[in-house]
């Protein structure tokens, strides 16, 4: 695997390089060797925020955590994504590397049964050509955390939400 460590705001010594390597070196078994780890650490006030994003065979795996030393959030972290591993082995094996899943115990914490994903509410509605202002009013209008909208500028079908920090996101299909 591969590994990309940036930092904002703070120095990345080599120990801490060696480390956050270390650790991610333990999920190689999942992944193939041209896969992408990347590691940003921000200093935001007196904590370090790290996030882990994993891209593989299309695949995202993401964890992020706060914490006041970077080593004690990386090892949450790879935790996290071991957890997350874990518990969708069974519909990972067919991305993953085969391999991985063969003699792994994944431990007795989880149930063996496979979780299935339940729709409980499906709803269709017209999706109208407006542009991006547009769609956060009715967005608010309607006091939802999201809206979809056809992008009356690209003809794409595009996503409005509202951020933890109270300003906005847009998600636009990025065709490859």
């Amino acid at each position: 695997m591969k590994v990309a460590i940036t930092g904002r705001k703070v120095q990345i010594n080599d120990s801490l390089t060696e480390r956050i390597e270390k650790k991610l070196s333990k999920l190689d078994k999942f992944f193939e060797t041209d896969t992408l780890a990347e590691v940003t650490i921000t200093k935001e006030r007196n904590f370090n925020r790290v996030e882990i994003t994993i891209r593989s065979a299309g695949l995202i795996f993401r964890a992020e955590d706060t914490a006041e030393d970077p080593n004690e959030a990386v090892d949450k972290l790879i935790d996290v994504l071991f957890r997350q591993i874990r518990r969708n082995k069974t519909k990972l094996e067919k991305k993953l590397r085969k391999e991985a899943f063969m003699d792994t115990n994944f431990g007795t914490e989880l149930d063996e049964t496979e979780e299935e994903y339940q729709i409980v509410k499906s709803k269709k509605f017209p999706v109208k050509p407006m542009d991006v202002e547009e769609a956060i009013l009715q967005m608010n209008l309607l006091n939802h955390k999201f809206f979809m909208f056809r992008n009356a500028d690209t003809n794409e079908i595009n996503v409005v939400y509202c951020r933890k920090d109270g300003k906005y996101g847009l998600l636009e299909p990025d065709n490859l």
